[in-house]
């Protein structure tokens, strides 16, 4: 037996897999489920994203409002509803945002794991197939990113769709039904982060290879040729799910915020976000530098056998190999020219470099080379997880000053891993390095979710803080807060006013002032950074020190004489939020 089906075979002794498509899928289905929720239910949502996504979805439920998200009562026209809408329908399913939230996430990381399977097998072969999907459970990134609530994992599974079906009628065989589900799959990508549209990407490549007769294209037919037009139109329609009922709702309102809202999420977040970004900016290698070393880790490790390999099949013509790399390339390129990046970014690029490596995986694990390269780099993570975690415990380094904001030491979390490393590592030669590499990333995600998540979620989430706020409140006392975050909202046990989430300032502390004047019973949630000009701080009591802002609690003994007059202009907004979320 050779040694990559002895490693495929050990793999499925392990997890009780099957030597057919569908052994493969279950075997898959199980492992991607294993990983992706490990630790579920025994977390909040943390910052930074997550907190505002929950909120969202909350008020949709609360308010029915489900075209217009609002952000505690505010409108928030960063992002297209349709992932917004997913973590709003679990929570109306469960009645509880602990168990709602990461759902949409976790799919989605399985049905992207899945079509890369199904992708790898139909372009190549099954075993292809099963190698590109284990290859994208080891990128860094994609399991991080499918165990949280961010929006990326949701719009990689639609970007991933968006390249199945555009590569079975582009690569496999002409299949105008799967063009259009590709086509499709790409708007939903749209109404879900305004990017994705990128599988249109793989058109110029292909367009190039049809042109220079490269192999491993099929028959291309001049009968229906209309019918390419149909990828637009059902991109298109997609779109309009969601687009038509908001500009008719708009219309219908007359109202001049919704209309403001319109013309943001239409423009300002999308072409000027693109072209001339305010926050987030990176220099043009940013990603090169900063991202695909670790975003990209294990896999990038292999680059010196994948090049020539690949440039081996690209002397070759081979269309398929072309397709992809030039398509990663593109993407690459498409948000490298964008001043504002997010590491997050790249992640519709993992399912393509896994499916791009797989073929070669077959080879590379007969080399003894490779494979010993696979066993030193397991032992350098090995060796570095136990070197921070004694570091950590015994040393005052300055990694213990960063990670105080964790809320919780991470040394034993660290140990741990470490010391399961050791253990694969004790049952795996240096020639099955790549399969200690697997063992070794799967226990980190455990570990990660089953251990980690309870030991941060006390200093991640603000719940166990705002319960103790609500106490010292009491039960009829109104609440209002100063350069809110989200989380504080989130799990408030009552409605909470604000003063706009992107007001400036001055204007929000002034405002802040007038409303604690206008009736009794009122109390201000304040950071230490906005007391000076309308508070007493020495009048004020001090709640703690919680995501980075030293927090006061504001009665109307502590207004001070400085404060200017209300503005008009300044809008408040009252969340219909009146229980924590954990429940």
């Amino acid at each position: 037996m050779t040694s990559p089906n002895r490693c495929l075979h050990f793999i499925r002794q392990r997890f009780k897999g099957g030597a057919s498509r569908q052994g493969d899928l279950l075997f898959l289905g199980i492992l991607g489920l294993l990983i992706f929720s490990s630790g579920f239910g025994l977390r909040d949502p943390w910052p930074a994203d997550e907190p505002r996504y929950a909120l969202i979805a909350k008020e949709m439920v609360t308010s029915g409002d489900w075209f217009f998200p609002r952000r505690a009562g505010e409108l928030y026209p960063d992002k297209p509803p349709l992932f917004l809408w997913s973590i709003a329908g679990f929570y109306l399913l469960t009645g509880s945002m602990r168990s709602a939230f990461l759902v949409p996430s976790l799919l989605a990381g399985l049905g992207t794991l899945l079509l890369t399977y199904d992708l790898g097998s139909r372009l190549w072969h099954r075993r292809v197939g099963l190698y590109a999907a284990l290859a994208l459970l080891l990128i860094f990134q994609f399991p991080l990113l499918a165990k949280g609530a961010q929006i990326d994992a949701f719009l990689c599974f639609w970007t991933t769709l968006g390249l199945y079906g555009l590569l079975r009628h582009l690569l496999i065989a002409p299949n105008w039904r799967w063009y259009c589900l590709g086509s499709f799959a790409m708007g939903l990508g749209v109404i879900t982060k305004g990017v994705g549209f990128l599988p249109a990407f793989l058109l110029i490549p292909y367009i190039y290879c049809r042109w220079r007769s490269w192999r491993r294209l099929p028959t291309d037919s001049e009968k229906g040729q209309w019918r390419w037009l149909l990828g637009p139109a059902f991109f298109l329609s997609a779109i309009c799910l969601w687009f038509i009922p908001m500009m008719i709702l708009v219309r219908q309102s007359g109202d001049p915020a919704l209309m403001a809202y319109q013309n943001n999420i239409l423009w300002r977040q999308t072409a000027q976000r693109y072209a001339s970004s305010w926050h987030h900016i990176k220099p043009a290698w940013y990603y090169l530098v900063s991202v695909i070393p670790w975003a990209w880790f294990p896999l990038n490790f292999g680059l010196p056998w994948y090049i020539p390999a690949w440039r081996w099949r690209l002397q070759r013509k081979d269309a398929r190999y072309f397709l992809l790399l030039v398509w990663i390339l593109l993407v690459l390129l498409f948000f490298s020219v964008s001043p504002g990046k997010r590491g997050v970014y790249l992640l519709p690029i993992a399912p393509a470099l896994a499916l791009v490596t797989a073929p070669l995986i077959a080879g590379l694990l007969r080399k003894v080379a490779f494979q010993k390269t696979a066993w030193r780099v397991t032992l350098f993570l090995v060796a570095l997880f136990i070197v921070i975690s004694f570091a950590g415990m015994i040393l005052n380094t300055p990694l213990n000053t960063k990670v105080e904001a964790l809320g919780a030491s991470p040394w034993k979390l660290t140990l741990s891993v470490g010391l399961a490393g050791l253990l694969i590592l004790f049952f795996h030669r240096k020639e099955r390095g790549v399969l200690a590499l697997g063992y070794f990333f799967i226990a980190v995600w455990l570990f990660y979710g089953w251990m980690g998540y309870p030991l941060f979620n006390s200093g991640r989430s603000p719940a166990s803080f705002m319960a103790e706020v609500g106490q010292r409140l009491g039960p009829k006392r109104e609440l209002a807060m100063v350069k809110f975050k989200e989380q504080f909202i989130l799990h408030a046990d009552r409605p909470v006013t604000h003063f706009g989430y992107r007001q400036a300032d001055h204007k929000q502390e002034i405002t802040a002032a007038h409303w604690l004047r206008e009736k009794e019973g009122r109390v201000l949630m304040v950071p230490k950074q906005n007391m000076a000009q309308c508070f007493m701080i020495d009048k004020s009591d001090y709640l703690g020190l919680r995501h980075g802002r030293a927090w006061y609690m504001v009665g109307r003994e502590a207004l001070g004489e400085a404060c200017g007059e209300a503005t008009h202009t300044v809008k408040r907004f009252t969340t219909r939020a009146g229980a924590s979320l954990l429940h």
